[in-house]
């Protein structure tokens, strides 16, 4: 079903990488979201009323809100791919995360209006009249809701969509609750034990738990996350093709939004390389990726030493040193100059962010290791981060 959607609505041969193509997406996603949502909704508040359900009520509210979800979602899309303007030059991605953000806060409401309805019922212990016909709907409902989270996933990994990702995880966690209702009226029916408002009260700590977790990672999204390890990982095995770089360090991600990622790097050649080469296969890389990854990159060539025997030995020095005082530590950016008494050495020193060290007391326990084996040694160095 979900192939065939895809097909009638966005193409047969559809690129997720192309803007358009990936409006289309996110179109066909928010108007399925909607209709189904919105059906169940009608049906589950049909049926919560005439049987009395606080639970099957709470269900068809949380549907009701999935529904708006929809909507805040493509208005969402249709927001953040407005092109660039004066006031905005990188563009207008991140608006998706801010309506996912709202999305979220209206799904944290609708769990406490439920939770608090939940309790009242809970303690009035009123029987809900269920028939044979709503648990059908509701094993019905929940299946589609299966669907949808399948959907929902489907198309979240091919635009790679944070919103829509969500979405299935939302889909998912309402299978689970609607199980949960249906169960409890089956109680109801068959033992005659009054679970609905404990029902009721599992549903929306459902609700609540979803809604929370889905406004940390959009959260996080805003504030800056780190970029995907997989990405990371395409990045380096792609520059892996570019013989004069031998390697990259000072990887940097920003997302502004999907599809609107800016990528920096300093990529490492020879010293003795021409400059102008170089250059010329520097910005090569730099169109090939963004022709591979549709992102904004810029690198920074920085030329190292290959040939000379001191500075060799000094950088082995080095790195040996760094990991000596934690394996976690790395360098890179190292230079070497020669005085009449004293070896200068000079290098960026990489300490994890979890580190317990101090940047002052990572500096010094690497400047005392490398003074240890060479007392003639001056270090200077500069502690960071990584971005990645």
């Amino acid at each position: 079903m979900t192939n065939f959607l895809v097909r009638v609505f966005v193409g047969k041969t559809p690129n997720p990488n192309d803007a358009k193509t990936r409006a289309r997406y996110a179109s066909l996603a928010g108007f399925t979201g909607i209709v189904v949502n919105f059906l169940l909704f009608i049906g589950k508040l049909t049926l919560g009323i005439l049987a009395g359900s606080v639970a099957i009520i709470g269900d068809a509210l949380n549907n009701i809100t999935d529904a708006g979800s929809s909507v805040v979602t493509l208005i969402g899309f249709r927001l953040a791919g407005k092109p660039v303007d004066k006031e905005h030059p990188l563009g207008h991605g991140r608006l998706e995360y801010v309506t996912g953000f709202i999305v979220d806060m209206l799904i944290i409401l609708v769990g406490f209006e439920l939770l608090t309805s939940s309790f009242e019922k809970l303690v009035s212990k009123e029987l809900p009249n269920v028939g044979n016909i709503t648990m059908v709907i509701l094993a019905v409902a929940i299946f589609v809701k299966l669907w949808l989270f399948l959907f929902y996933r489907k198309i979240g990994k091919t635009i790679s969509s944070s919103s829509l990702k969500a979405s299935a995880l939302d889909s998912i966690s309402d299978c689970l609750a609607t199980t949960l209702v249906l169960i409890s009226a089956i109680v109801a029916r068959v033992w005659g034990i009054p679970v609905d408002g404990l029902a009721g009260i599992i549903v929306a700590a459902f609700i609540l738990f979803t809604g929370a977790k889905a406004a940390k990672e959009t959260i996080d999204l805003l504030l800056g996350s780190p970029p995907d390890p997989a990405f990371i990982e395409e990045i380096y095995t792609f520059v892996k093709a570019y013989p004069l770089v031998l390697g990259i360090h000072d990887v940097m991600v920003h997302d502004y939004g999907p599809g609107r990622q800016i990528v920096s790097f300093h990529a490492e050649v020879s010293a003795d390389e021409d400059i102008n080469i170089a250059h010329e296969e520097i910005d090569q890389l730099e169109r090939d990726m963004h022709e591979k990854f549709g992102c904004i990159v810029t690198v920074h060539l920085d030329p190292i030493v290959m040939d000379d025997p001191l500075v060799n030995e000094m950088h082995e020095l080095a790195k040996e040193a760094v990991k000596s005082v934690d394996p976690a530590f790395s360098l890179h950016d190292f230079r070497m100059t020669v005085g009449e008494t004293n070896i200068n050495l000079i290098f960026d020193l990489v300490v994890p962010t979890d580190c317990k060290l101090t940047a002052k007391e990572a500096e010094q326990a690497v400047i005392q290791e490398i003074t240890s084996k060479r007392n003639n040694c001056f270090c200077v160095i500069r502690v960071e981060h990584p971005f990645v």
